[in-house]
């Protein structure tokens, strides 16, 4: 399948991928967006651009995309179940399409009672793995779910999430083969910590054979202080953040802790480089895209192919 990604053109032709993430704004100041840009050029692949993540209103998903576009920067829309039924969920994906979007990730959406709009009503109407169908039918077939025909098919490169580390732990590996069989063509996961633990599932997937059939990117997120750590270990869903990544955060000056972050990042790109069956990584610097360059730089993954 060629969509015209250069996501998927680098991912193909076996070159280990690298995507960013961009979150949107709080409101309609394109230079936030614009601003973000400057740093992911030229650095990564393709961009993430998240769909009201934690359920809290931003910018639209398909609004930044475009000035991603107009910046030469390549997204990744985001589209979450939660906000759309099956009729807007697919005239947003021919109008994305048609507006020079070629890949789009498939997410069911945090639950609005976490964000600002407690009150709002979910929709839900299909879930991740339907909406994969979805996409999938549109492309390959050229018809809307009920089976009307297109006046052009959106050719969009599909990915999806995959979390290793949500429980039951056993259960994982059968979901992400799900996904897989639903139409997934690249998966990104969570942020990853516990890497003897992510180890485990994608021997699993590999055992399987679930990777020969596509593209796997492990999530990476750069801790900026011990504070974050704990966090993320106490207080996010689905997250597994060792005790030792805490002690070792812990164990140098505060000012310090940003750098041993990054440090830790970077470490776990190369861990990640050297395991059967990952294609890429997923580096989401959430709020900290002037540190990507350096991140990429220091990972060794610069320069960024041009296919």
């Amino acid at each position: 399948m060629k969509s015209g990604s250069n996501l998927e053109k680098v991912l193909t032709a076996g070159i280990f991928a690298i995507t960013g993430e961009c979150g949107p704004p709080r409101g309609a100041n394109a230079e936030v967006v614009r601003e973000k840009a400057k740093f992911l050029k030229g650095n990564v692949d393709s961009v993430n651009v998240t769909d009201n993540q934690t359920a809290v209103v931003r910018m639209s998903s398909l609004g930044a995309s475009l000035i991603l576009i107009q910046e030469g920067v390549e997204p990744n829309l985001q589209m979450t179940a939660r906000d759309r039924n099956r009729i807007a969920i697919q005239s947003d994906i021919l109008g994305a399409y048609a507006l020079g979007i070629r890949n789009m990730l498939c997410l069911s959406g945090d639950h609005q009672k976490f964000g600002d709009h407690p009150e709002a009503k979910n929709v839900f109407d299909l879930d991740s793995m339907q909406l994969i169908q979805t996409v999938k039918k549109m492309r390959e077939e050229g018809t809307l779910i009920n089976g009307h025909k297109l006046d052009g098919a959106p050719k969009m490169f599909i990915g999806c999430a995959a979390n290793p580390f949500a429980d039951p732990f056993e259960f994982r590996v059968y979901r992400l083969a799900n996904k897989i069989d639903a139409g997934a063509d690249f998966i990104q996961t969570q942020c990853i910590y516990n890497l003897e633990r992510f180890r485990k599932w994608v021997d699993q997937a590999n055992d399987m054979g679930l990777l020969e059939h596509t593209f796997l990117m492990g999530g990476v997120t750069p801790m900026k202080s011990v504070g974050m750590a704990k966090y993320m270990k106490n207080s996010v869903p689905g997250m597994d953040v060792p005790d030792e990544i805490i002690k070792r955060l812990q164990g140098v000056p505060k000012g310090d802790q940003a750098k041993e972050g990054i440090k830790i990042a970077v470490e776990t790109i190369q861990q990640l480089r050297e395991m059967k069956g990952i294609a890429g990584v997923h580096l989401m610097a959430i709020e900290w895209e002037e540190r990507v360059p350096e991140i990429v730089e220091m990972a060794g993954m610069l320069p960024r192919p041009v296919l």
